[in-house]
């Protein structure tokens, strides 16, 4: 015959099942039951008596769907690296071509929708520009001052802004068109250890609207610069798909870039130094 416990032993049970041994535990089924949230989480009572703590919660982070990320940071330090050779180049460069100091420094490599890089762009000159065999065109825009500043130098001039209209003369535009060549010939040169393609310029626009690419939604990378020619100072912007990047991104690596930037380094410097000792004299005795 089962033996039947007594109301005071039934409640000396539960006493010492209590989570903290103070009193009767509320039931499981009572939504009033009271939370302790101290240390940031839900204490709950084990059926052992045994405290746990709830796990804290999970910090997450937004997601704009607007701006979906394309390139991996690796690649954005790759593009950075290729873009900072580039300036160095173009400045080179233009000082030739200008007798003239010039600088340009990048200033920032950021992964933007199309739309939003449009939008950014006012009083510029745009050249749309094919990398064949890559599919797809990229953008390099100038500040319309700091071309008009090259142009009147270019003239014999000192460089100063000559005119407010967003107009071009013929021997303008062909001017123009030089200064865009020889940043064509130097991005073509900073990229040469990445991937081989041929920039040919498209067309030449003022009209920001005027210039679509791709679709507006569309994520691209834009690299901004900042010029010095003389004392003036402007913008310039190089705007690169990424759907013209996608068939190489494989290669936006920076192990692969110091790579090749060691070999073509090692072989231009076994070169010159060859030419340096075929050129030295040596007295016999």
């Amino acid at each position: 015959m089962s033996e039947i416990l007594s109301q005071a032993e039934i409640e000396a049970l539960l006493s010492s099942l209590s989570s903290d041994g103070s009193g009767d535990p509320p039931p499981a089924d009572d939504p009033s039951a009271p939370r302790d949230h101290r240390g940031g989480g839900l204490q709950l009572a084990s059926p052992m008596g045994i405290k746990r703590e709830a796990r804290a919660p999970v910090a997450y982070e937004p997601y704009d769907f607007r701006r979906p990320d394309k390139f991996a940071k690796d690649q954005l330090r790759t593009l950075q690296m290729l873009h900072e050779t580039f300036a160095r180049l173009y400045a080179g460069s233009l000082s030739a071509y200008l007798r003239v100091p010039a600088q340009v420094d990048l200033v920032s490599v950021e992964q933007i929708p199309y739309d939003e890089y449009i939008r950014s762009l006012t009083n510029s000159i745009i050249s749309v520009i094919s990398l064949p065999p890559l599919a797809g065109q990229m953008i390099l825009e100038v500040e319309f001052n700091i071309v008009l500043s090259m142009i009147d130098r270019l003239l014999g001039g000192p460089g100063t802004m000559t005119k407010p209209t967003a107009t071009l003369t013929d021997i303008e535009k062909a001017l123009t068109e030089s200064i865009i060549h020889r940043a064509m010939r130097d991005f073509h040169t900073a990229w040469e250890g990445i991937a081989q393609f041929n920039p040919k310029r498209e067309f030449m626009e003022t009209q920001s609207q005027f210039v679509q690419i791709v679709p507006p939604n569309d994520v691209v990378v834009s690299i901004l610069f900042e010029l010095k020619v003389g004392e003036l100072r402007g913008a310039m912007s190089i705007c690169i798909p990424y759907m013209l990047l996608k068939p190489i991104t494989s290669k936006l690596s920076a192990q692969r870039w110091f790579a090749t930037s060691v070999k073509k380094n090692t072989g231009k410097y076994a070169t010159l130094l060859a030419k340096r000792l075929e050129q030295s004299r040596i007295p016999l005795s």
